[in-house]
């Protein structure tokens, strides 16, 4: 196996710092886009980096005699003499199928998974858009990614894109593209789970009496809304069906909240003002 330590150049007792340093300079000095590099050389660093910027994989790798703790709390201890011939298979069945000592001497089972990030509008996650993002691989290709993020998808969903990641070692499997979605704040709605909650400013007079308004949704319908006579302020209307898409099913919309804020006018007229305290005298 190959010492990590003297790929980046670096003591054995280095701290995190240093292993980080050392990595960004090799990288940079062998990267495949730059004149001179060298992408075995690339790959080599970045494998020592992955595996010394784990505390535990960085412990394995030190390790000269490692030890397997299997399922139901077997215990091997392999000695220096690493695992005995033949029992390769008898492992692989312990581990659901797959071979238990890639991590365990710092052979990673895949490339890595990459973690990336886009935001789109409210109105965006209502109706759910199709996408297309470019974003450069660690091994420095251009990739080109187009999905569809889908409608009624909440603030911070992670949608999982298989076998779109890292593919800088080319003998193991590529890694993931983990995409967080980011929906940003609406100057008019705010969002709780599937509903949709607005303020909506009602003259005092036309909550006592009792008004029908229109108010826009989210999907530009206009829809009249009546305001029931003795309508109090801070009071919550709800309109059923023109909340946000059910993730799981986009057919259920939640509901529109509205949220009665009541207004006092400050420009009556002095006859206007008579005219009140007649009627409430």
């Amino acid at each position: 196996m190959s010492n990590y330590y003297d790929t980046l150049g670096i003591r054995p007792n280095a701290d995190q710092e240093e292993i980080k340093r050392a990595y960004r300079k090799l990288a940079a000095q062998h990267h495949p886009d730059k004149a001179g590099g060298n992408t075995e050389k690339f790959q080599e660093i970045q494998a020592a980096y992955e595996t010394l910027s784990d505390p535990q994989r960085r412990a394995e790798h030190d390790n000269p005699q490692p030890q397997f703790h299997g399922p139901g709390g077997f215990h091997f201890n392999f000695g220096g003499g690493g695992v005995p011939p033949g029992f390769e298979h008898v492992f692989a069945h312990f581990n659901g199928g797959q071979h238990p000592f890639g991590d365990m001497f710092g052979r990673p089972q895949k490339n890595r998974n990459l973690n990336l990030q886009t935001q789109i509008s409210l109105e965006d996650a209502y109706n759910g858009k199709e996408l297309v993002a470019n974003f450069r691989l660690p091994n420095g290709r251009e990739q080109t990614l187009e999905f569809k993020v889908p409608p009624g998808v909440q603030d911070g969903t992670v949608i999982r894109l298989s076998g779109m990641g890292d593919d800088s070692i080319p003998q193991l499997p590529r890694g993931d593209v983990h995409l967080t979605i980011q929906v940003t704040n609406h100057p008019v709605w705010s969002r709780q789970n599937d509903d949709l909650i607005r303020n909506i400013d009602v003259n005092c007079l036309d909550a006592i009496v009792g008004k029908t308004v229109n108010v826009e949704a989210i999907n530009g319908s206009m829809l009249e809304v009546s305001i029931h006579p003795g309508t109090q302020h801070g009071q919550m209307l709800a309109v059923q069906g023109y909340g946000m898409p059910n993730l799981n099913n986009p057919s259920i919309k939640g509901k529109m909240l509205l949220h009665i804020n009541i207004t006092i006018p400050r420009n009556l007229l002095e006859a206007d003002k008579a005219l009140i305290k007649q009627i409430l005298s």
